[in-house]
């Protein structure tokens, strides 16, 4: 009888759930990803399909087999078919990303930098470094493409979100047939999470109102905890778990670099109490090192004064440490500085002792953030998992930034908004520089030093300078080779098959019913243990805001179309003027061989073509401040036409995307409020916060409205006299001067109609509050726009608010 039951249920088994022909691994199979064959467990045990069986995985989410029919009565005299579950191939391993943000090829210890980075340089050690590992030259077109495996501007990520254009390549929607690695991993038995930043959510759909489609949560990922937008206050952030709001702690020393790192060693302890069979993929995307500079004083305190020599000898030092680590080869030269950069020894002492310490507090932001990977590093290790782990260690998703500009600044949100800082200023507070109180930025020519040797920085796709950053593969299981620099040609699109090819799945064909663009990237499992193996990677395109160049075989042509620092480009796009390198003898790009070998250039030129017709970077968009104009980019604006917007109390979390754009315009606040005895207290209405902003509130019954230019000036319209208990209706108007961005204008403030105060507002900010502080009903979220009045729970309005109403009058 027992023979007989197993003999039913093989054949059961054969019967409703044929295997198909083995599919074999397109890029080839590993000791991780041995073909499984089906078997059946102990009579009574129900079987599982998936887990041992040969599948197709190159259609996802693989179809589960269809039940079969049954036509006994009674249970007992039936055998369950066996359960469906797809599991990772056998000995698959886990996976991380760590992707540090803003941080250039020299912005580590281990590749000849000032700042201690020890985990960096134990992941090194242990594994192997890559001196030739690349980036798009910005956030979000990396963060697209190091998921997806595909170039960015296929992903359509030609720019950041918030730049989106209506172009095919530019419009900052990922599409369905880019499937990402984390989607992959999914389908195929992996746990996935992600923590920190994301920005790849396209900036129309940011809101409650969706689609979620591009939203972490939809883009393959199990759990997200962060922040969606392209930098947040590290001290009062605005971030999700999952699509929900996370309301901060009362806690004067909360960091929320400190908190996700604690929420990732959760999630992978968690993970793997509940399933240790199952491996994970955390991606881990820390906001540092991008401004604001937000880092605790003992972290500042370790680096106060080792920044006094300036930005120049730094320079020197930096290239004599990297030729004797063996990062660069010996003879490199440095890159000569922009002429925007001045040397310094031409400075001031004031301007030598604001920019020490603005580098100090980067130097300290650098080291926490390494000590906060070194945190999740050592929770895989303590759960016993780094032996199978593979991770990636990408120290930078583009260049150091060098968007402060010549002086820096006390608030970043000046450098958006047109706003030079003055020196003077800034020394006043240079105390508090990296606090709360700041959201600063440092100054340009230490971006150009965290990049040594090159010449550029962050935005300049077609510099070393711009994409190039330190790179370490660590894998205990996976890689025999230890403290080793791989120098083939590699970039940020090579992760995914790399992870793939680890892991022993094939790259799918459909997934979720599309089908899918081929991946761009190449693995880098074949420099894993071969110091000498032949480059892969051998052609690569560049393009960032017109800066432009191509990559072939070791030469390199390329075209500065402009500054991070200049709004506008140095000269039209037909009349750029090219230069051509040879990477494999000239590791800084110093000599220029264009005049050399015209027709080398002209092959490289003609090859860039290609490349950018077949990728969609063409038309080339050039433009910079216009494309932050949803009307001018031509991409779609959450609010369109619209002159009006009407919420109630507790709608909040508005990011300026998807809210009524009031700027450089006249404007009408009205609400319908309710109070009890006293005339209430809180917010009734604010977007933005501690660094730019507007807010309509009560303070101890007496109804106001103030403006926060920048964090630097503060304009205030208040009534004499509280509110009476009941229901009131508040107006605040706004007559904008016109003729121009960032004018002044009239405030009159009314309640029932009766004018209670009026006052001159003389600045207006002319392009943005603030990239990730929010528009709130009845709460200010983050940091406040009034001091006074608070933020968080503090803030939150003691009355009822039934209605607020948002007008908004045509420029004429």
């Amino acid at each position: 009888m027992k023979h007989a039951k197993l003999n039913t249920l093989r054949a059961s088994i054969r019967k409703i759930n044929a295997p198909a022909e083995p599919h074999w691994p397109s890029r080839g199979t590993t000791a991780l990803g041995s073909i499984l064959t089906t078997t059946v467990v102990a009579l009574g045990a129900t079987p599982v399909i998936g887990a041992e069986q040969s599948l197709d995985r190159t259609v996802l989410p693989i179809p589960e087999p269809a039940p079969p029919v049954y036509t006994e009565l009674d249970v007992r005299n039936a055998t369950p078919p066996p359960r469906f579950e797809v599991k990772a191939p056998e000995g698959a391993p886990n996976v991380v990303i760590v992707l540090v943000d803003d941080l250039g090829f020299a912005g580590t210890s281990t590749f000849g930098g000032p700042v201690d980075t020890p985990t960096f340089d134990r992941a090194a050690a242990q594994g192997v470094r890559y001196n030739n590992f690349h980036t798009t030259a910005v956030s979000s077109p990396t963060r697209a493409a190091i998921k997806s495996g595909r170039n960015h501007h296929v992903n359509n990520m030609g720019g950041i979100i918030e730049t989106g254009t209506a172009f095919p390549g530019n419009t900052g929607q990922i599409p369905d047939n880019v499937a990402p690695v984390a989607e992959i991993l999914r389908y195929n038995g992996y746990s996935t999470a992600a923590f920190g930043k994301w920005h790849e959510t396209a900036a129309w759909e940011a809101s409650i109102s969706g689609p979620l489609d591009r939203w972490p949560t939809k883009q393959g990922f199990d759990k997200f905890y962060g922040f969606l937008g392209g930098e947040t206050n590290q001290w009062a952030p605005f971030i999700y778990d999952g699509t929900h709001p996370v309301t901060l702690p009362d806690d004067p020393d909360y960091h929320f670099l400190t908190d996700m790192t604690d929420q990732a060693v959760a999630w992978m302890k968690y993970q793997k109490a509940l399933t240790p069979d199952k491996p994970f993929f955390v991606y881990f995307a820390p906001g540092a090192t991008h401004a604001p500079h937000h880092v605790p004083k003992e972290w500042i305190e370790r680096w106060k004064g080792k920044f006094d020599h300036g930005w120049d000898k730094l320079r020197e030092q930096i290239l004599e440490r990297q030729i004797e680590k063996g990062i660069v080869p010996k003879g490199t030269q440095l890159a000569p500085k922009p002429k925007a950069i001045p040397d310094w020894d031409t400075l001031s002492a004031d301007e030598k002792t604001l920019f020490a310490h603005q580098a100090a507090v980067f130097a300290g932001y650098v080291e926490m953030t390494d000590h906060e990977i070194g945190r999740v590093v050592a929770a895989i290790e303590e759960i016993g998992q780094l032996e199978n782990t593979l991770i990636f260690f990408v120290y930078g998703d583009n260049g150091t930034s060098s968007e402060g500009g010549r002086n820096g600044m006390f608030s970043e949100m000046t450098y958006f908004n047109g706003v030079q800082e003055k020196v003077p200023d800034m020394l006043k507070v240079i105390d508090k520089w990296g606090g709360p109180e700041t959201y600063p930025h440092m100054a340009a020519g230490w971006a150009v030093a965290f990049d040594t040797p090159y010449k550029w920085t962050k935005q300049v796709a077609s510099d070393h300078g711009g994409t190039k950053v330190g790179m370490a593969v660590h894998w205990p299981k996976g890689i025999k080779s230890k403290g080793e620099q791989r120098e083939q040609f590699h970039h940020v699109i090579d992760v995914a098959p790399t992870i793939l090819e680890a892991a022993g799945l094939p790259e799918p064909k459909q997934v979720n019913g599309v089908p899918q663009r081929s991946m761009d990237g190449v693995s880098m499992v074949y420099s894993f243990d071969d110091t000498n193996a032949k480059e892969r990677h051998v052609t690569q395109y560049f393009e960032m805001f017109g800066n432009r160049a191509i990559y072939h075989d070791g030469w390199f042509a390329r075209t500065i179309h402009r500054a991070p620092w200049e709004m506008q480009p140095r000269r039209g796009l037909s009349e750029d003027i090219w230069e051509l390198f040879d990477t494999r003898n000239d590791f800084s790009l110093l000599n220029d061989l264009s005049q050399d070998n015209p027709e080398k250039l002209a092959e490289m030129q003609d090859l860039f073509m290609q490349e950018a017709e077949k990728n969609m970077v063409l038309p080339i968009d050039d433009r910079v401040v216009e494309r932050v104009n949803p009307a001018l980019a031509g991409r779609p604006d959450l609010m369109g036409d619209r002159t009006s917007l009407t919420l109630a109390g507790g709608m909040t979390g508005m990011s300026e995307n998807v809210f009524l754009n009031i700027k450089n315009k006249s404007k009408t606040i009205t609400a319908e409020i309710e109070v009890a005895e006293g005339g209430g207290n809180g917010a009734i209405i604010v977007q933005g916060g501690r660094f730019g902003g507007w807010a309509l509130y009560v303070k101890d019954g007496v109804p106001a409205y103030d403006y926060n230019f920048l964090g630097l000036e503060r304009f205030t319209v208040a009534a004499k006299g509280k509110l009476k208990p009941g229901k009131s209706t508040i107006r605040f108007v706004f007559d904008y001067d016109g003729d121009g961005l960032g004018k002044g204008g009239l405030g009159t403030l009314f309640v029932n109609d009766e004018k209670v105060a009026e006052g001159r507002i003389s600045r207006t900010q002319p392009i943005v509050f603030s990239a990730d502080e929010t528009a709130d009903v009845g709460i200010d979220l983050a940091t406040p726009v009034v001091e006074a009045i608070g933020s968080e729970a503090e803030s939150h309005f003691t009355g009822n608010i039934n209605k607020v109403t948002v007008e908004v009058m045509p420029v004429e």
